[in-house]
């Protein structure tokens, strides 16, 4: 008997649940039916798209399935332009996204650091040895190094390069390092100046570094005496003599791999993105700017050794390429091989000289005295 009763108490409670509950799962379902009839008449439901409609009804504002289209480009067949040409019909590039993140991230920060341990090596060296002086005093007699060709080419490409350096480093790193100490206005304007700068000095470089390769080419080919010199490179900063020919080993690395390798690599991506109206995708150009930063950024952090052993860091280089001369005494010690064949007279001076060249010729008339 008690367990009929507990059995009938059941059945009551499920019947009540059930008057309760049935009447407004009804009401849900026709008002579902009632959308659904409603989405059916509107005009995009005839072409298949009933699920967008419902999700307006539903979801008023929700317009991610028009976005998807929008970036879908040439794969949405109903998606036109009026302007024709390569990707006039992409408004919204899902890559362009991507280079942003590697441009202002990896290529950012890496790079900066590259540039900056450079320059923190380069002064904890200077603070600790100091120039590299000669070893014996100079003579007075002056050997021809560089031709006023030469030496107008050099200088031409080296102030085009700084100016290029500075604009590049303004345009990748100003608004973390400039921005904070100018504020916009300067900032503004000095980036504006620099972006142009950079743009019209661009194409200059490109010629100048051609020109480089033609005049300083047959010069840095290496020779056996390189690689003895690689060996003994710590003797080199040491200030001790080192056995080299006209450019020793150290100066030919920053031939091939800067002047040369990087020097291109630049000039060609910088002129894709220079000249942007040559048909390239915005894809290439994203790729050729992250080229163009990296070398770039490679190119200024190993240019920095070559600067400072051109000016302070060694006694006598910078001589040479203002003037285009060098004490005997320099040529000696830093340039032994050239230097014999110089006063053999088996060798001249600096390409582009006279073809007759003699002891006598290649000095300035103190070597008399």
């Amino acid at each position: 008997m008690h367990s009929n009763r507990i059995a009938q108490r059941l059945a009551r409670l499920f019947v009540a649940l059930a008057v309760l509950v049935l009447p407004q799962a009804l009401a849900l379902a026709q008002q579902q039916s009632a959308v659904q009839q409603g989405a059916a008449q509107q005009p995009g439901a005839a072409q298949g798209q009933p699920a967008e409609v419902q999700r307006q009804a539903t979801q008023p504002g929700n317009n991610a399935p028009m976005w998807r289209d929008v970036r879908s480009g040439d794969i949405n067949a109903y998606q036109t332009t009026q302007v024709r040409g390569r990707e006039t019909n992409v408004l919204i590039q899902t890559e362009g996204e991507m280079w942003r993140r590697v441009r202002n991230g990896p290529v950012t920060v890496f790079g900066g650091w590259l540039v900056v341990i450079a320059f923190l090596v380069i002064l904890l060296f200077y603070w600790r040895r100091g120039e590299i002086m000669l070893n014996e005093p100079r003579t007075g007699r002056e050997i021809l190094r560089f031709t006023s060709w030469e030496r107008i080419l050099h200088w031409t490409t080296a102030v085009v390069f700084v100016i290029l350096a500075v604009s590049g480093i303004f345009m990748l790193f100003g608004r973390y390092v400039l921005l904070p100490i100018f504020g916009y206005t300067i900032f503004s304007a000095l980036t504006v100046l620099g972006k142009n700068l950079h743009n019209f000095l661009g194409p200059l470089f490109v010629v100048c570094t051609l020109l480089m390769v033609f005049t300083f080419i047959r010069d840095n080919v290496f020779r056996s005496h390189d690689w003895t010199w690689l060996r003994r490179f710590g003797d080199f900063l040491k200030g001790r003599h080192v056995p080299a020919g006209r450019f020793n080993a150290g100066e030919k690395i920053w031939f091939w791999l800067g002047v040369l390798t990087l020097g291109i690599v630049v000039s060609v991506t910088g002129l894709v993105l220079d000249f942007p109206n040559f048909g390239q995708t915005r894809e290439t150009m994203q790729i050729s700017n992250v080229i163009h930063a990296v070398a770039a950024v490679g190119y200024i952090a190993l240019s920095l050794g070559h600067i400072y052993l051109g000016t302070i860091g060694l006694e006598g280089s910078y001589d040479a390429m203002r003037h285009g001369t060098v004490d005997e005494t320099w040529a000696k010690e830093h340039h032994d091989l050239w230097y014999r064949q110089v006063m053999a007279g088996r060798a001249r001076p600096a390409s582009g000289s006279s073809p007759a060249t003699s002891p006598a010729s290649a000095m300035k008339e103190g070597w008399k005295q």
